[in-house]
């Protein structure tokens, strides 16, 4: 056989030897630093016989894509030894995720574990990844698969949804058998440096009517600073949870009276209103028209869109003059009605509409986090209707507005292009064909590299994904833009083309922030609750030293503030200097002013900015302008210490 490595050199090769094999003939080292392979771009296990001409690609423990065999091969790890210690455990899945792994699993006699039992279990998994134990790839049929985990429902459950010939393939290390595609480390020995989070509640392929079963995360690293130093980052993100800070900086609650229902309180709200003003500010300079669109409307629009069939047990249903209503779960049908209200030619497009929208939808109560799932929420939708030629150039457009918008975070970001599912989909091949085509050449067209997420597209259309990296390095996502083959259809919405003959308009389904609570969420931890001046809800606090002889100047100067939009506040309180500094330093406020007697006689300002041990002094009218040109340049420009380096 042929195998042509990545520099393009091709070597021929006895039939059926594995990847370990071709690598240990180039090099020991490589061989020994392999932790899988790509053959034809397809994983596989390296131990794995090949019996035809392939391209081979070996990956390294260097490589970041080792990191989700070795965390996958830890959840297998994780599986042994709570059958070691719990006989008779039936799982569910056990995938690597972002950050790590989890399996899905519940005991014969319906323990439940708690974090009190993790060392026991990572005792266990020591013991048993100390026995180099080689992970084994074997091939059965349906009928010895089913055999084989006839004792756990789960498995048995997987396994007949698979096609009736499709070789099924499980993998072995010392007496533990899972069923699993693929592939892993190729011994456990690679298994040292882990660490169990934490355990919740699952249900049984994510579904409220199904039973509960227990999940447990883990994370594992080939090098144990690795480790180390992700579990510094787990304790800064507890002190950054936005729940927390949300309390202390009294930006929202959620009530017992309304699960999953936030309020915004005072300080929040503020935050709230300045995003949004940015994203209309930018949205009005984009071409957007704004609408609103009703938060309930008659069960035929929903019947028509089709979420009344596929949509209606996450909906909130209420009976109107003996009429069945529901309140929105999505924007789209509503945005679609305004489209129809008027008729379009050609010339109105690209016809962009934007609504921050108020929707709702039932999540189950165990789902419930924060201001990350709720049961209402405000989505920043937009729906843009085109021809089909403007695709390109409109959605380039959007990649740039959102790499603008990202950086105003400084929030870093992947694009994923997902293209047609294998079975359930909607439109001729050929449709999605060029569809596809149309999303990647706009990434192209403006430099922006994307992966492709083969199969995970809408039923309606393919879709580009926006992955968001925090300061915490966790992946989020939000940004989306999807084109819909469905709706459009669904409706019947038309335009006159330039030989006056109805056509079908493209629709693009765009938002940026995903929805408004959750982007807040994500901020709150992404800045430590220490948000940039020009979003925080109280941009600078004024303390005088002394109330009796220092107030009036104080009160002078907030008088000049509030006229230029800022949001201060003057700390009049019967309490120590120092005090009120921590305290103003605690409520993370961008800039403190302190007025003393030098500052009251000279018209100067004693300017401190939150995390920062620097001072300046300056006129009132010389830190005005820098306040306000720092507001107005959304952070790029600073009072201490100049240009940001971002």
């Amino acid at each position: 056989m042929k195998i042509t490595f990545l520099d393009g050199s091709n070597k021929e090769f006895e039939n059926g030897l594995s990847s370990y094999e071709i690598a240990k003939s180039i090099s020991s080292s490589l061989a020994k630093r392999s932790i899988f392979a790509l053959v034809n771009n397809q994983p596989y296990d390296l131990m794995r016989p090949i019996n035809f001409d392939a391209t081979l690609e070996l990956i390294t423990e260097d490589d970041p894509r080792s990191i989700e065999i070795l965390n996958h091969s830890c959840s297998h790890l994780m599986a042994s030894a709570i059958t070691k210690l719990y006989p008779g455990t039936n799982f569910g899945v056990g995938p690597a995720i972002e950050e790590g792994f989890y399996y899905d699993f519940k005991t014969p006699n319906g323990e439940n574990l708690t974090e009190s039992d993790f060392e026991l279990i990572e005792k266990t998994m020591h013991e048993i990844a100390n026995k180099n134990y080689d992970f084994e790839r074997i091939e059965v049929t349906r009928k010895e698969a089913l055999e084989m985990f006839k004792d756990d429902k789960y498995k048995v459950e997987i396994i007949n949804e698979l096609p009736e010939n499709e070789t099924i393939t499980l993998y072995r290390h010392g007496d533990f058998v899972d069923l699993c595609r693929g592939p892993h480390l190729p011994n456990t020995k690679f298994l040292k440096h882990f660490k169990l989070l934490n355990i919740s509640g699952a249900y049984w392929r994510g579904d409220s009517r199904n039973e509960q079963l227990q999940r447990i995360y883990g994370i594992c690293f080939f090098k144990k600073e690795d480790l180390d130093n992700y579990l510094v980052i787990l304790e800064e993100r507890k002190q950054r949870d936005h729940r927390r800070l949300g309390r202390e900086l009294e930006l929202f609650m959620i009530s017992e009276y309304g699960p999953g229902f936030p309020f915004w309180l005072p300080k929040g709200m503020t935050l709230r209103k300045a995003l949004e003003d940015y994203w209309y500010k930018i949205h009005k300079r984009e071409g957007y028209q704004f609408i609103t669109t009703p938060i309930m409307l008659n069960k035929d629009l929903w019947e028509i869109s089709g979420h009344w069939a596929n949509y209606r047990e996450n909906m909130y249903i209420s009976e109107i003059d003996k009429y069945e209503f529901a309140i929105k779960p999505m924007n789209c049908p509503g945005g679609i009605l305004v489209y129809k209200s008027k008729l379009h030619s050609y010339k109105d497009f690209p016809l962009r509409l934007a609504e921050l929208g108020l929707v709702h939808r039932h999540e189950a109560s165990g789902a419930l986090n924060g201001l990350f799932r709720v049961r209402t929420f405000t989505q920043d939708d937009a729906h843009i209707f085109m021809t089909e030629e403007m695709i390109v150039d409109e959605v380039g457009r959007l990649i740039k507005l959102f790499d603008e918008v990202y950086k105003v975070f400084n929030l870093s970001y992947t694009i994923e292009l997902s293209t047609r599912p294998l079975e359930k989909y909607i439109g001729r091949i050929e449709v999605w064909d060029r569809a596809e085509k149309a999303l990647a050449a706009a990434c192209e067209s403006v430099g922006k590299e994307y992966k492709i997420n083969p199969g995970d597209g809408a039923f309606y259309g393919p879709k580009l994904d926006f992955k968001l990296r925090d300061s915490m390095g966790r992946i989020w996502q939000c940004g989306t833009i999807q084109l819909d083959m469905n709706l459009p259809e669904r409706f019947d919405i038309t335009y006159i083309d330039q030989n006056g003959e109805k056509k079908r308009p493209i629709m693009l389904h765009r938002a940026l922030f995903g929805s408004l609570e959750r982007f807040i969420g994500i901020l709150i931890e992404h800045y430590g609750g220490a948000f940039p001046t020009w979003l925080a809800p109280v941009q600078l606090k004024i303390i005088p030293v002394n109330i009796n002889y220092h107030t009036e100047y104080a009160k002078q100067l907030e008088s000049l503030l509030l006229d230029k939009g800022i949001r201060v506040e003057v700390d009049l309180r019967e309490e120590k200097l120092g005090y009120k500094i921590r305290e103003a330093q605690t409520k993370k406020t961008p800039y403190q002013i302190v007025i003393g007697d030098k500052e009251v006689e000279n018209g100067l300002v004693n300017v401190r900015k939150y995390g920062s041990n620097e001072q300046i002094s300056l006129t009132k009218e010389e830190f005005l302008d820098k306040l306000l040109k720092e507001i107005e340049s959304l952070g790029k420009e600073t009072i201490i210490g100049g240009k940001s380096d971002d």
